[in-house]
């Protein structure tokens, strides 16, 4: 063998008496086979098979399966975004003629979604009251073939009864999709009431550092499953080992972040209730929330993310009031170590009941600080927002 040669092809090494905790990254674009009929029969290695990286190593193939655990379901599909995650669902069980209800709170690029590449390629939709429970059933009609759930709700917090959904569409045999980002499996596991589909934004908690983006599908059902990687397969997306294994990492400390997140998040929405220039907290663990009864019975408890409704007059101080934050960043997305905060335009999201506060509303999402800092920090934005501009000052 030339020297060539030698820089191409690895030598074997033994790996008797190697044993690590972490999961190795396996990073490939070729899979390949000890023999020429092993390659002609690749199609035939069945669901967990390895055919192609862009269709799973080892890597993913771990992530997948501790996620399955955790939702109880039976397999896990990986995608690249939550996003993709609530699309590839819609794309894989959707046909022209056929509809979907979505949820009045659902995270806007989905709605987005329905309207833009759904609807004008002849799959209808209809927005919901989160709040309907069991009178879903009054919408759902022969073209009916999915329901989406988000719950809490984007931005408001409303808690949906997602067993009463899911029994109305259950009787009419329509297929049932939740997003469960802001619960994560731990609080919440939407297989257990029901649904067919749980989704995360595995970006969030289970990332937990803010420097990754990725999905995920879990499904108790593997005809399911595969109408799933059908659409991945033939729409080319797959998800890179690199991420997967970021996403195996924050996973062990999710339990651990969760927690102090949540504990940080109720005892600041309490607090916040009566601030002078907070006109409503939304919040599922207040008994003000929209659903909080729902929530005190389906979910462990609460995580990091809340919003507040300022009062009409605040907006002239806003943007200085935030601009001064030390501990809080100003940013979307959430689950991460930090703290943030970001304005939320909730008044052009809501068809069936429309938002009519003159407030503006805040998502705050608490981190990793510690918690007298981010309550400094807090308090500070909000006596700001209590002074007379500077305008009017002067």
């Amino acid at each position: 063998m030339k020297d060539l040669t030698r820089c191409v092809h690895h030598p074997a090494v033994s790996h008797e008496g190697f044993s690590s905790l972490a999961v190795p990254t396996y990073r490939a674009s070729t899979i390949v086979y000890p023999d020429a009929e092993s390659f002609a029969q690749r199609k035939y290695r069945g669901p967990d098979g390895y055919s192609y990286g862009l269709h799973g190593t080892p890597t993913t193939r771990t992530l997948e399966a501790q996620l399955t655990e955790l939702h109880g379901g039976v397999r896990t599909v990986l995608v690249p975004s939550g996003q993709a995650a609530v699309t590839v669902v819609m794309l894989s069980v959707l046909v022209p003629g056929d509809r979907v209800l979505i949820p009045d709170t659902v995270y806007p690029p989905v709605r987005g979604f329905c309207a833009n590449y759904l609807k004008p390629r002849g799959i209808d939709y209809e927005v919901y009251d989160p709040l309907i429970g069991d009178g879903i059933a009054d919408l759902i009609d022969g073209c009916t073939k999915l329901v989406w759930i988000e719950s809490p709700g984007s931005g408001t917090m409303e808690v949906q009864d997602v067993p009463a959904i899911v029994r109305a569409a259950k009787a009419k045999g329509v297929l049932v999709g939740c997003d469960n980002t802001w619960a994560s499996p731990l609080l919440f596991k939407p297989l257990a009431h029901g649904a067919d589909f749980a989704i995360e934004a595995l970006t969030k908690y289970v990332g937990g550092h803010s420097d990754l983006l990725l999905g995920s599908i879990t499904v108790k059902d593997l005809d399911l499953r595969q109408r799933l990687k059908d659409t991945l397969r033939m729409v080319g997306i797959g998800v890179s080992p690199d991420e997967a294994a970021l996403a195996l990492r924050g996973i062990e400390t999710m339990g651990v972040r969760l927690a102090h997140m949540g504990r940080i998040s109720e005892d600041f929405a309490r607090r916040l209730e009566k601030h002078p220039v907070i006109d409503r907290v939304l919040h599922p663990a207040l008994p003000s929330c929209p659903g909080h009864a729902f929530w005190m019975r389906d979910f462990k408890g609460s995580s990091a993310v809340f919003s507040v409704v300022l009062k009409p007059g605040c907006e002239e101080n806003l943007g200085p009031a935030l601009t001064a934050l030390r501990i809080f960043a100003i940013g979307a997305s959430w689950g991460g170590t930090r703290s943030l905060i970001a304005p939320m335009a909730i008044t052009g999201d809501r068809t069936v009941n429309p938002w009519v506060s003159e407030g503006t509303v805040l998502r705050i999402s608490i981190g990793l600080e510690d918690p007298d800092d981010l309550w400094a920090d807090l308090t500070n934005l909000f006596a700001k927002l209590d002074q007379e501009p500077a305008a009017k000052v002067a």
